[in-house]
């Protein structure tokens, strides 16, 4: 809208009716309620300020720019959503809920072929959301929290497990067990994100896609 119509006057001379024409004309969700909005603040505006025309001229310029960039991260995306859909692993990945092309791909770009993993307690560590020893002359079995571990990853399993969380199936039951057992909601989505490591790790492994539960073999 910003891109035509940046000061009280010019959405006043369009109207609600038009406007509302205009917005759906490029497929603006609400448009009738946006339109109903913007007429609503330009009538409570009628003060010419100095500079008004140099200030919407400026804000037209920078509403175009930010157009066109978000259509660049859109073609990005398709970029990044095709290469990572043409690996080996992708149907596997993304097979599990919460993992898109996206995180997918980020995953992929960190962790690499899964050579330098010996088990899923590795990556798990590797994200910060398992502990690892600090063992020294007698002191054995000593585990604490890593303080060294690569953010982005824990961040791809964490923004996982906050979507699957949010989808009926065992993602969210395993979250509202854990909240059931005191756990505030961010201790509980990093539990979650703890476990579906260990899931990832064994779908990889394996080389087959997610299923919610295991299938139930009939009685011959």
């Amino acid at each position: 809208m910003l891109t035509e119509y940046q000061t009280p006057a010019a959405l006043r001379r369009i109207g609600a009716r038009r406007l509302t024409t205009w917005l759906e004309r490029r497929k603006v969700r609400g448009a009738d309620q946006v339109a109903a909005k913007a007429i609503a603040a330009a009538e409570s505006q009628h003060t010419t300020l100095p500079g008004e025309k140099r200030a919407a001229a400026l804000v037209r310029d920078l509403a175009h720019r930010l157009l066109e960039l978000d259509a660049q991260i859109k073609d990005v995306d398709g970029q990044i959503r095709d290469t990572f859909r043409a690996g080996p692993r992708a149907a596997i990945i993304e097979s599990m809920p919460g993992m898109g092309p996206i995180l997918g791909a980020e995953f992929i770009a960190i962790i690499g072929d899964l050579s330098g993993y010996v088990g899923a307690g590795r990556p798990a560590a590797h994200a910060g959301l398992a502990p690892v020893p600090r063992d020294s002359g007698r002191r054995t079995d000593n585990l604490h929290r890593p303080k060294n571990y690569n953010r982005r990853l824990r961040h791809i399993f964490y923004m996982a497990a906050q979507t699957a969380m949010m989808r009926p199936g065992p993602s969210r039951d395993y979250y509202l067990r854990k909240r059931s057992e005191g756990l505030r909601h961010t201790q509980a989505i990093m539990a979650l994100a703890r476990r579906r490591v260990d899931v990832l790790w064994a779908m990889l492994r394996d080389n087959r896609t997610f299923t919610p539960a295991q299938p139930i073999t009939q009685a011959a």
